[in-house]
């Protein structure tokens, strides 16, 4: 009996040890494809014609219809029991904001007066008198290039034109080539010139770029017009003074600016006399996650944006269907599939964030203070962005192929990230990726022009997704009957397979580029 009872005993422990070892064998791998088939047209389109409706007015940042468009994304978390990034338990992530006042008045150069909005082009107040400019040639500094050697302008303004340096064999002496560098792209020539002036101690830049100087003006009587004005955020600088010149202009203060490239002193009388204001511009964020179960101190962004255009003009409403309501609804319906999972024992390995930004239409303003100002999560633990903005829609180059989809960034910081969504689309999607838009020499600069960006210049590997533009963008027609809900289905599915495989990879991604 003693043999047999050590013989039972014996079998007990080998169950239990078999037991043991098959819980803490690996998990089976999940298949995501029957979370991504939850995300369908028909759900796509019940948020979109509600969210694109009149009754939200635009959604233009700060606005009612922008209020109620927040609340309405709200509601969808609360519903799906999705929590609030937030420590403090609120979706909402506060964006104080503030709308410069259109200035008016003139500027004086050597007697000769010039009022803003005709001669010269301002979005701030600038005033009192000067009788020297430091004149620095392009204001750039870039490796060992510099136009800012010998001079001080320190508490004076900075005088600058558009464009970069050319050598004598007609090379760009940034590129050592006959390509152009980022210095000759005017929208982000502009501030980094501005931002460089300023790290310098100018108190403020005088600009001449005879070729932007309409779109400037344009852009100015399009705000008088309608009674608005520039909008920042709060925290930006309210000194930072910032004056576009136009020919006449620059004639009265540097006739020879073309020819000239030295960087000098320049003695003169030039009187400021320009007043604005700025009104306080209440708006948000809106923040909601999922914590990872293994990692949960990684981070997966995936962002849209949440305002538009709102009311213009003759009372007609931009409903913005497209842009980006299509980037909204198919944000919300991934937190909905990434849920599901969740709820099912199959939660995502890294934390997800479903990021709603403001103030894109204004200059990128949500994401900027998300990533600047107040992340809610370390940037350093934030392993990629997925920008959705505009997927709703076919542009004029794909009316005779549907299934397309431009790509943009998937390989500017993470040669992994590029790797990883041309896998995943081969594996769940097969949409013709076209990178036409990320070539560097692209005219429209669309890596720029969207939220992700604030993200890649913090370093942070991102992906773009854009269907192009269209006869009906920024205009009252962007509507929601115009959608091709079966490519928003597909495309956002693309989304969320993409997300799911960063975030149960094993590593993080690895940036092997730096950003510019």
């Amino acid at each position: 009996m003693k043999k047999l009872s050590l013989l039972v005993l014996g079998l007990a422990f080998a169950c239990n040890s078999s037991q043991k070892t098959v819980s803490e064998g690996p998990k089976p791998v999940v298949d995501p494809v029957p979370y991504a088939e939850t995300i369908t047209q028909e759900d796509l389109k019940e948020h979109l014609y509600t969210y694109a409706s009149d009754e939200f007015e635009g959604r233009e940042t700060g606005t009612p219809g922008q209020k109620k468009a927040v609340e309405y994304i709200k509601a969808h978390y609360q519903s799906l029991n999705v929590p609030p990034a937030q420590s403090n338990g609120d979706y909402f992530q506060k964006v104080p904001l503030e709308v410069s006042k259109v200035p008016e008045g003139n500027l004086s150069i050597n007697g000769t007066s010039f009022d803003v909005g005709e001669g010269v082009l301002t979005f701030s107040q600038a005033k009192g008198n000067y009788n020297t400019v430091v004149y620095a040639g392009y204001g750039i500094e870039d490796g060992d290039y510099s136009d800012y050697s010998g001079i001080d302008v320190k508490g004076k303004f900075v005088l600058i034109k558009a464009g970069e340096p050319v050598d004598d064999s007609g090379n760009y002496v940034i590129t050592g080539s006959m390509e152009k560098s980022v210095w000759s792209n005017a929208s982000e020539a502009i501030g980094k010139k501005r931002d460089i002036a300023k790290e310098k101690g100018a108190i403020g830049v005088l600009y001449y770029d005879m070729l932007s100087f309409p779109r400037f003006q344009g852009y100015f009587q399009f705000m008088k017009n309608n009674d608005s004005g520039r909008m920042q955020l709060a925290s930006d600088s309210n000194d930072d003074i910032l004056i576009y010149l136009n020919e006449d202009a620059i004639k009265a203060l540097k006739n020879d600016i073309e020819e000239d490239n030295v960087p000098k002193s320049i003695a003169t009388d030039i009187k400021m006399d320009i007043t604005s204001g700025n009104d306080e511009v209440g708006s948000e964020n809106v923040v909601a996650f999922i914590e990872g179960t293994e990692k949960p101190d990684e981070y997966v962004i995936i962002s849209s944006h949440l305002d538009h255009i709102g009311i213009t003009g003759n009372g007609d409403i931009n409903n913005g269907a497209d842009d980006d309501g299509s980037g909204t609804v198919a944000l919300l319906e991934i937190a909905e599939a990434f849920k599901k999972a969740a709820d099912e024992g199959n939660g995502p390995k890294r934390s997800l964030v479903f990021l709603h930004v403001t103030g894109e239409e204004k200059g990128l303003l949500g994401s900027r203070y998300y990533t600047d100002i107040e992340p809610v999560f370390p940037l350093e633990n934030t392993v990629a962005d997925l920008n959705i903005d505009m997927i709703g829609r076919i542009d004029p180059n794909y009316e005779g192929a549907r299934n397309y989809l431009y790509l943009i960034g998937s390989d500017k910081l993470s040669t992994e990230l590029h790797n990883l969504s041309e896998e995943v689309n081969k594996k769940y999607s097969n949409i013709e990726f076209d990178y036409t838009y990320n070539d560097e020499n692209d005219p429209n600069r669309f890596y720029y022009r969207s939220d992700h960006y604030n993200f890649a210049k913090n370093n942070i590997p991102i992906i773009f997704y854009f269907n192009g533009t269209h006869a009906d963008y920024h205009r009252p027609s962007d509507t929601p009957d115009k959608i091709n809900y079966d490519l928003l289905e597909n495309r956002t599915r693309l989304i969320f397979h993409t997300a799911w495989e960063i975030a149960n990879r094993p590593g993080r991604l690895v940036v092997d580029k730096a950003a510019d």
